[in-house]
C-alpha cells in the first residue's frame, strides 16, 4: 500500500504540519477530531498539500526532508503560500 506524505494548516493558528501515513482520510479527521497530541491546540485543520510514495521509508525520508527546509519555506517553493 502507498504512503501519504501530507501538509495540514490550522485554521486557528495558522501554524502548518507534516507528517506521513497509509491512510490519509482516517489521519484528517483524527486531526480534525484533536485525537493527535501535537495538532489538537490547533484545530480545525486544513489540508493543503500531499504526496504519494511507494514504501514507508521513502514517505519518511521527504517528510523529513520538508521538515528541515521549514513546511512554509516549501510551500512557498511549490508556488502554494506567499
Amino acid at each position: 500500500m502507498d504512503y501519504v506524505v501530507y501538509i495540514l494548516r490550522s485554521l486557528r493558528t495558522g501554524r502548518y504540519y507534516c507528517g506521513h501515513t497509509q491512510d490519509l482520510f482516517r489521519r484528517f479527521l483524527e486531526h480534525g477530531r484533536g485525537k493527535s497530541r501535537s495538532t489538537r491546540s490547533g484545530v480545525p485543520w486544513a489540508l493543503v498539500w500531499w504526496e504519494y510514495h511507494r514504501s514507508r521509508s521513502e514517505a519518511v525520508r521527504r517528510e523529513q526532508e520538508i521538515k528541515s527546509r521549514g513546511i512554509a519555506r516549501f510551500l512557498q517553493e511549490q508556488g502554494m503560500e506567499q
